[in-house]
């Protein structure tokens, strides 16, 4: 049916209204001539609108009136009717060509692409991968060999267990699934030595492979051997092992701050403007002043990709700027208001080194 309403859109087709009291008798006569109607609807028991195609409307007449109904033209469709419409209207025509010409063209291309299920890696990082294998922004699709560039990155990188490209219209759709990452497995065989990974104070220290370099109370520095990796017995003589117990330090983080008694920040008024600018591929063209009309201000900016329907994407790019307006506020401290601040800053520093 699908394929029929095509054609008739092609060769032009007829929005009509017929009336009277023998409506069925009139299509069941249509449709055993082998006329095709498609989106009937039935206003009243003696109205019915239909689409009918413009080659079978003057038979549809004629059956009409053998039936004692009347038929009237709605509406014209269809290509035949548009090119009559704008037959006069070359510029238009020419530029809708134009237009066709340029949409089909920029099809060949891709002009996004979506990166969906990574969380430790980066978009970037993959983006980057992409690109070192053929798949960037305005690279022709018909070069692209999606299942060499999934078996590159495959080999490549043991951090992705699957990856899968499809490209849907002008967009590349880029799944990933990332691997899990292998547990360090150590041979029990080999030699080694527990090492101390920051400076502390040890607090606790017991070995259960190895031989103790250091007691409780002992002040350690970064790299110092805690737990040896040997055992020596008077008979057996020195026996290198895999070093293994338990360690308990206490480490001490400083962090030293200056606070002024008079100091300035910045702080938003609640005003701001808006700035745009439309990028063409590489090519940008600001619609604003280079300098904002606030003095001191922050600004904050989001991008949005033109495209014709949901994976048709055009090498055109929207962004905005929006510039907040911010005034500089004088704050004045005391000398125990500045002990509080100093004190806050310093672990906000400090919890930020901690959490690493």
């Amino acid at each position: 049916m699908l394929f029929r309403v095509l054609i008739n859109y092609i060769f032009g087709y007829l929005n009509v209204t017929v009336e009277g009291f023998y409506i069925e008798r009139f299509i069941n006569n249509c449709i055993s001539k082998n006329i095709f109607f498609w989106k009937m609807q039935r206003t009243r028991s003696t109205i019915m609108h239909l689409n009918i195609g413009a080659s079978d409307f003057k038979q549809a007449v004629k059956i009409a009136k053998k039936h004692n109904c009347k038929i009237h033209i709605d509406n014209k469709k269809g290509v035949p009717f548009i090119l009559k419409k704008y037959k006069k209207r070359k510029i238009f025509v020419i530029f809708l060509l134009i237009v066709i010409v340029i949409i089909y063209t920029l099809s060949k291309f891709i002009w996004n692409i979506e990166v969906i299920g990574n969380e430790s890696i980066s978009t970037n990082e993959i983006l980057n991968e992409l690109k070192l294998n053929g798949i960037k922004i305005g690279a022709l699709k018909n070069n692209i060999d999606t299942d060499g560039i999934i078996s590159n990155i495959r080999y490549k990188r043991d951090d992705i267990a699957w990856i899968g490209i499809e490209l849907i219209g002008t967009n590349a759709v880029v799944k990933v699934v990332e691997a899990d990452k292998k547990p360090e497995i150590i041979d029990e065989n080999d030699y080694c030595n527990i090492v101390a990974s920051k400076d502390g104070v040890i607090e606790k220290i017991t070995a259960q492979n190895g031989t103790l370099m250091v007691s409780e109370g002992t002040e350690v520095k970064k790299g110092d051997v805690l737990i040896a990796g040997y055992m020596e017995g008077k008979y057996t003589g020195k026996n290198y092992v895999n070093a293994s117990g338990e360690v308990k330090a206490k480490i001490i983080y400083e962090q030293d701050e200056k606070i002024y008694k008079k100091e300035t920040k910045k702080e938003q008024t609640g005003n701001f403007e808006n700035k745009y600018s439309i990028k063409l591929n590489n090519f940008k063209i600001n619609f604003y002043k280079t300098l904002s009309k606030y003095e001191n201000y922050d600004t904050m900016y989001t991008s949005k990709k033109i495209k014709l329907f949901s994976n048709f994407y055009l090498p055109i790019e929207i962004i905005k700027y929006t510039n907040f307006e911010q005034r500089v506020v004088n704050i004045s401290f005391n000398e125990d208001e500045a002990k509080i601040e100093g004190q806050k800053r310093a672990e906000e520093k400090l919890n930020s080194v901690i959490s690493r």
